[in-house]
């Protein structure tokens, strides 16, 4: 939800659209970029149906300018996805969704789960992949929990990639493999800006690719 994966987000979905169409074209894209500051707040008092309203009035002035799908560009938020979906008369692509069908295209059926705390810890996302997709997901320890999380809020977020974190996300993706993790699943739009396939022999997912790729298919279908 921080600008610094939102860029990303832009570039993809206009370099895919490019790629299906060619020439001159770019996607047509009506962005609402919120103040995660704001946010940030919102999730540390667990006050998340405030969030929700704010995602709420977000999604209904993109329906109103015109866009025929919503995403929510930020896995931890999907934890509000529902109230978002209900509100709204377009649909919705669901991150989880999206990166739960990779999966199955590819016949893997245990992953292991970066993310937040948020996402990390709570059902709604792994829930999500277990009960409507049959995976098996497996989580780092408690204190690796922790250095994920704040790596996120304290560096990623505020646009800064450090060797040293980089050198733990990989330590952290490599146990995973050793639990049996067949892939890692990058579930923090902001995760891609630090390790990347060409980092580990692991196949990890990038969901902000992933997110990114599926709304230009989806758009242009």
């Amino acid at each position: 939800m921080s600008w610094e994966s939102t860029v990303d987000y832009y570039r993809m979905i206009n370099q895919g659209v490019k790629e299906e169409l060619g020439g001159l074209h770019s996607a047509k894209i009506v962005l609402y970029s919120v103040d995660f500051d704001v946010v940030e707040k919102m999730q540390s008092a667990g006050d998340w149906d405030a969030a929700a309203n704010l995602l709420i009035d977000a999604a209904k002035n993109i329906q109103a300018a015109g866009a025929d799908l919503l995403l929510i560009c930020t896995n931890t938020m999907h934890k509000v996805a529902p109230q978002v979906e209900a509100a709204i008369d377009i649909p919705l692509l669901h991150i989880a969704d999206a990166t739960a069908k990779v999966l199955e295209h590819e016949k893997i059926g245990t992953v292991g789960l970066l993310g937040t705390t948020f996402t990390m810890e709570q059902d709604f996302y792994k829930g999500r992949l277990v009960e409507q997709f049959g995976l098996s997901v497996l989580m780092p320890n408690e204190s690796d929990r922790k250095i994920i999380h704040n790596v996120i809020y304290e560096e990623l977020c505020l646009g800064n990639q450090l060797s040293s974190s980089k050198f733990e996300y990989l330590r952290i993706v490599d146990e995973l493999s050793g639990q049996g993790a067949q892939a890692v699943i990058l579930g923090c739009t902001e995760i891609g800006m630090l390790i990347k396939q060409s980092d580990t022999s692991i196949k990890l997912l990038d969901t902000t690719e992933i997110h990114a790729q599926k709304a230009v298919e989806y758009a242009l279908a």
